[in-house]
């Protein structure tokens, strides 16, 4: 497996493993239904938007060259702080559970790392995203931007981050506008 940043002819297998692998109903379906899943359209409005980040939007492929996975972080911010959402974290259904996940995550962290970011925060499993470094942002002081979210929302600190970034988390408005 090799994980290389996106690139623009990778947009259409992108949306099309984000609709599989979220898809509430079988690929088939849709397909048929014309419908993107929310994800999809998601990194299709993140990639337009300002808060797009080329650098850590990566790929997984398999021998071949086939794109099998994806994963991004955008611009986000606690208080006026720039820092990173992550997500969506997408594998293609029949790759799932081999390790693609697994390698986007330390690629994407260690990228946004490289690139001195102080922090990364997502909605996710914590189950998951635990294995990661990933904690629940109330250990941190930094607060969803909806407090149901609360059990979900999690964050990953960074070399760069102050001790003092704490606050309101806010993610890129195409977050806001999902349908």
């Amino acid at each position: 497996m090799l994980i290389r940043r996106e690139s623009p002819a990778d947009a259409a297998v992108i949306r099309e493993i984000t609709n599989a692998a979220f898809a509430p109903a079988p690929p088939a379906a849709q397909d048929a239904m014309g419908q993107p899943t929310a994800e999809a359209w998601l990194v299709d409005e993140l990639r337009a938007s300002p808060a797009w980040r080329p650098a850590l939007s990566l790929v997984a492929t398999i021998p071949g060259g086939d794109v099998i996975g994806h994963v991004l972080a955008t611009r986000a911010h606690v208080g006026s702080a720039p820092v990173l959402a992550l997500g969506p974290l997408t594998v293609r259904p029949d790759q799932q559970r081999r390790g693609a996940g697994s390698a986007l995550m330390h690629a994407v962290l260690g990228a946004a790392e490289a690139l001195g970011e102080p922090l990364v925060a997502l909605l996710g499993d914590p189950g998951y995203y635990h294995r990661f470094g990933f904690r629940p942002g109330r250990e941190y002081q930094i607060t969803p931007p909806d407090p149901e979210w609360q059990p979900h929302f999690q964050v990953r600190t960074l070399t760069a981050c102050a001790p003092s970034l704490r606050g309101p988390f806010a993610y890129a408005a195409p977050f806001s506008r999902l349908p």
